[in-house]
Protein backbone atom coordinates (compact mmCIF):
# COMPACT_ATOMS: atom_id res chain seq x y z
CA UNK A 1 0.00 0.00 0.00
CA UNK A 2 0.97 3.87 -0.96
CA UNK A 3 2.93 5.47 1.96
CA UNK A 4 1.11 2.95 4.47
CA UNK A 5 -2.46 3.31 4.02
CA UNK A 6 -4.87 0.23 3.64
CA UNK A 7 -8.59 -0.01 2.44
CA UNK A 8 -11.18 -1.24 5.28
CA UNK A 9 -13.54 -3.07 3.38
CA UNK A 10 -13.34 -3.72 0.11
CA UNK A 11 -16.01 -3.15 -3.22
CA UNK A 12 -15.26 -5.27 -6.11
CA UNK A 13 -14.86 -4.25 -9.65
CA UNK A 14 -18.74 -3.51 -10.39
CA UNK A 15 -19.80 -1.62 -7.28
CA UNK A 16 -19.24 1.73 -6.25
CA UNK A 17 -19.91 4.27 -2.86
CA UNK A 18 -17.92 5.06 0.32
CA UNK A 19 -14.74 3.57 1.09
CA UNK A 20 -12.45 4.36 3.83
CA UNK A 21 -8.62 4.36 4.71
CA UNK A 22 -6.54 4.29 7.19
CA UNK A 23 -2.59 3.74 8.07
CA UNK A 24 -4.05 2.13 11.79
CA UNK A 25 -3.94 -1.63 11.48
CA UNK A 26 -6.18 -1.40 14.74
CA UNK A 27 -8.96 0.56 13.33
CA UNK A 28 -8.50 -1.53 10.01
CA UNK A 29 -9.52 -5.00 11.82
CA UNK A 30 -12.17 -3.62 13.89
CA UNK A 31 -14.28 -1.92 11.08
CA UNK A 32 -13.38 -5.43 9.27
CA UNK A 33 -14.55 -7.68 11.66
CA UNK A 34 -18.01 -8.95 11.16
CA UNK A 35 -20.24 -7.49 13.33
CA UNK A 36 -18.84 -4.41 14.44
CA UNK A 37 -19.69 -2.02 12.07
CA UNK A 38 -23.19 -1.56 9.77
CA UNK A 39 -22.78 -1.04 6.11
CA UNK A 40 -25.97 0.61 4.36
CA UNK A 41 -26.08 -0.20 0.28
CA UNK A 42 -28.18 1.07 -2.40
CA UNK A 43 -28.66 -1.28 -4.88
CA UNK A 44 -30.64 -1.92 -8.38
CA UNK A 45 -32.04 -5.31 -8.41
CA UNK A 46 -33.65 -7.14 -12.26
CA UNK A 47 -36.63 -8.39 -11.07
CA UNK A 48 -39.72 -8.50 -9.21
CA UNK A 49 -38.82 -7.83 -5.47
CA UNK A 50 -41.30 -9.36 -2.60
CA UNK A 51 -42.11 -9.03 1.03
CA UNK A 52 -40.93 -12.39 0.59
CA UNK A 53 -37.67 -11.78 -0.55
CA UNK A 54 -37.53 -8.76 1.94
CA UNK A 55 -38.18 -11.44 4.33
CA UNK A 56 -36.07 -13.93 3.63
CA UNK A 57 -33.07 -11.83 3.04
CA UNK A 58 -33.56 -10.83 6.73
CA UNK A 59 -33.82 -14.43 7.88
CA UNK A 60 -31.17 -15.78 5.72
CA UNK A 61 -30.66 -17.41 2.26
CA UNK A 62 -28.94 -20.59 1.54
CA UNK A 63 -26.35 -19.54 -1.39
CA UNK A 64 -23.90 -21.93 -2.72
CA UNK A 65 -21.58 -20.03 -0.31
CA UNK A 66 -23.45 -20.66 2.97
CA UNK A 67 -26.47 -18.71 4.40
CA UNK A 68 -26.21 -15.26 3.78
CA UNK A 69 -28.63 -12.76 5.39
CA UNK A 70 -29.37 -8.87 5.61
CA UNK A 71 -29.86 -6.92 9.17
CA UNK A 72 -32.53 -4.67 7.27
CA UNK A 73 -34.07 -4.37 3.73
CA UNK A 74 -36.31 -1.26 2.41
CA UNK A 75 -38.10 -1.04 -1.01
CA UNK A 76 -37.56 2.69 -2.06
CA UNK A 77 -38.36 2.57 -5.54
CA UNK A 78 -39.14 0.36 -8.69
CA UNK A 79 -39.36 1.14 -12.33
CA UNK A 80 -40.64 -1.68 -14.57
CA UNK A 81 -39.12 -5.23 -13.45
CA UNK A 82 -36.40 -3.15 -11.41
CA UNK A 83 -36.17 -2.75 -7.88
CA UNK A 84 -34.92 -0.35 -5.38
CA UNK A 85 -33.62 -1.67 -2.11
CA UNK A 86 -31.83 -0.10 0.72
CA UNK A 87 -29.53 -2.60 2.41
CA UNK A 88 -28.10 -2.70 5.77
CA UNK A 89 -25.24 -5.64 6.78
CA UNK A 90 -22.73 -6.05 9.76
CA UNK A 91 -20.24 -8.20 7.85
CA UNK A 92 -19.41 -8.25 4.03
CA UNK A 93 -18.38 -11.43 2.78
CA UNK A 94 -17.03 -11.39 -0.83
CA UNK A 95 -20.04 -10.45 -3.14
CA UNK A 96 -22.50 -10.89 -0.19
CA UNK A 97 -25.27 -9.05 -1.51
CA UNK A 98 -25.39 -10.41 -5.05
CA UNK A 99 -25.13 -13.61 -3.91
CA UNK A 100 -27.76 -13.15 -1.23
CA UNK A 101 -30.61 -11.76 -4.01
CA UNK A 102 -28.98 -13.88 -6.71
CA UNK A 103 -29.94 -17.58 -4.67
CA UNK A 104 -33.64 -15.55 -4.81
CA UNK A 105 -36.22 -16.18 -7.65
CA UNK A 106 -38.08 -13.76 -9.70
CA UNK A 107 -41.98 -14.63 -8.44
CA UNK A 108 -43.31 -13.63 -11.61
CA UNK A 109 -40.87 -15.43 -14.40
CA UNK A 110 -38.95 -17.89 -12.14
CA UNK A 111 -35.29 -16.44 -12.88
CA UNK A 112 -32.68 -15.26 -10.06
CA UNK A 113 -32.58 -11.81 -8.94
CA UNK A 114 -29.71 -10.11 -10.06
CA UNK A 115 -28.12 -7.03 -8.60
CA UNK A 116 -27.75 -4.70 -11.36
CA UNK A 117 -25.88 -1.56 -9.73
CA UNK A 118 -24.59 -1.55 -6.08
CA UNK A 119 -23.84 1.80 -4.37
CA UNK A 120 -22.17 1.98 -0.63
CA UNK A 121 -23.50 4.89 0.55
CA UNK A 122 -21.95 4.67 4.55
CA UNK A 123 -19.93 2.90 6.59
CA UNK A 124 -21.15 3.20 10.30
CA UNK A 125 -21.67 6.53 11.05
CA UNK A 126 -19.77 8.09 8.01
CA UNK A 127 -22.10 8.51 5.08
CA UNK A 128 -21.17 9.39 1.42
CA UNK A 129 -21.17 12.84 1.00
CA UNK A 130 -18.81 13.38 -2.11
CA UNK A 131 -19.01 13.11 -5.72
CA UNK A 132 -18.13 9.80 -6.65
CA UNK A 133 -14.02 9.53 -7.58
CA UNK A 134 -13.60 11.98 -4.49
CA UNK A 135 -12.13 11.66 -1.35
CA UNK A 136 -11.24 13.82 1.67
CA UNK A 137 -9.63 13.38 4.89
CA UNK A 138 -11.92 12.95 8.06
CA UNK A 139 -12.78 15.63 10.13
CA UNK A 140 -11.51 15.93 13.68
CA UNK A 141 -14.58 15.53 14.95
CA UNK A 142 -15.60 12.87 12.82
CA UNK A 143 -11.91 11.26 13.78
CA UNK A 144 -12.92 11.58 17.21
CA UNK A 145 -16.39 9.56 16.73
CA UNK A 146 -14.58 6.82 15.24
CA UNK A 147 -11.92 6.56 18.13
CA UNK A 148 -14.38 6.49 20.74
CA UNK A 149 -16.71 4.07 18.65
CA UNK A 150 -13.36 2.05 18.91
CA UNK A 151 -13.17 2.40 22.51
CA UNK A 152 -16.00 1.10 23.27
CA UNK A 153 -15.38 -2.51 21.84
Amino acid sequence: YHDGWMPIGRLDLESKGLLLFTRDGQIGNVLTKPGSCIKVYEIWVRGHVTDEHITAAMQGVETAKGVLKALHVEKIGAGGAKTKLRIKIDEGKNRHIRRLFGAMKDPKFGTPLKVLSLNRISIGCFNLDIEIGKWRYLSVDEERVLLGNLQRR
